[in-house]
């Protein structure tokens, strides 16, 4: 089967090495306890009271949650969309299968959360929820493949 929408295998552990600490930095940033002072910036954006005062101009941002987002994002889809060592039917469908599960969930989290989350709360949900699908994607996706790898391992 013909994948010309894949990313070569070695783009894997460049998103793995993206990925992983951008995630940790990332998380540790929200959470308050790192905050990374070079990155303070002047930023061309839309301003928090743009509906009251009209905004958009320069403001101060510190850009490091952009920063790490932006990487998380690219490493999980360096992760999820990188071909495998041997590519065939099987990892293909297994690739979209687990692609369609992960939307799934995701919008199932997503739906949930406008029911049962409220307030800055929902802001908090809303911000993992841009990670997981592709992080159920990639969770589901090896976890057939090891699953399937360790049922070929029983049969010898």
């Amino acid at each position: 089967m013909k994948t010309n929408y894949l990313f070569s295998h070695r783009f894997k552990k460049i998103g793995w090495l993206l990925f992983i600490p951008s995630v940790v930095i990332g998380l540790l940033g929200l959470f308050d306890v790192l905050e990374i002072d070079i990155l303070n910036v002047h930023v061309f954006g839309i301003k928090n009271d743009i509906f009251s005062k009209g905004g958009i101009g320069i403001l101060e941002n510190n850009i490091a949650d952009e920063i790490f987002g932006i990487l998380s994002i690219i490493g999980l889809l360096m992760i999820s969309f990188s071909k495998e060592k041997n590519e065939d039917e099987f990892i293909s469908r297994n690739r979209l299968e687990s692609l369609v599960w992960g939307t799934y969930m995701n919008y199932l989290v997503l739906i949930l959360s406008m029911l049962f989350v409220y307030e800055f709360s929902f802001f908090y949900v809303m911000i993992f929820n841009m990670f997981t699908t592709l992080i159920i994607h990639i969770s589901r996706f090896y976890y057939i493949l090891y699953k399937n790898k360790k049922s070929l391992q029983d049969e010898k």
